[in-house]
């Protein structure tokens, strides 16, 4: 099992103990400062009624995201990281 499989299943299981759905959830990304990133990642929650705040870094290089949307199920979150993770240069926190 990769890193990433692990890390998925554990999200899953603790998601699964510790949240009732569906339920708001925050996702924080940090991406380098590129408008067409930011449109990509926009375009993965578009739909969902998301609220994006972006932030620039001190230096302007990267912008860190907070998204906080309604979902319905741990398997539908992770979808959502698995999506985002395809975007080039993004960090999930």
């Amino acid at each position: 099992m990769s890193k990433e499989e692990e890390f998925y299943k554990k999200l899953k299981s603790s998601l699964q103990e510790t949240t009732t759905f569906p339920t708001k959830y925050l996702y924080k990304f940090i991406i380098p400062t590129d408008k067409e990133k930011f449109a990509q990642i926009e375009n993965i929650f578009n739909n969902l009624g998301a609220v994006i705040n972006s932030k620039p870094s001190k230096n302007g290089k990267y912008t860190s995201l907070s998204i906080l949307v309604n979902m319905d199920s741990p398997d539908a979150i992770i979808a959502k990281y698995k999506e985002v993770s395809k975007v080039d240069g993004v960090i999930s926190l």
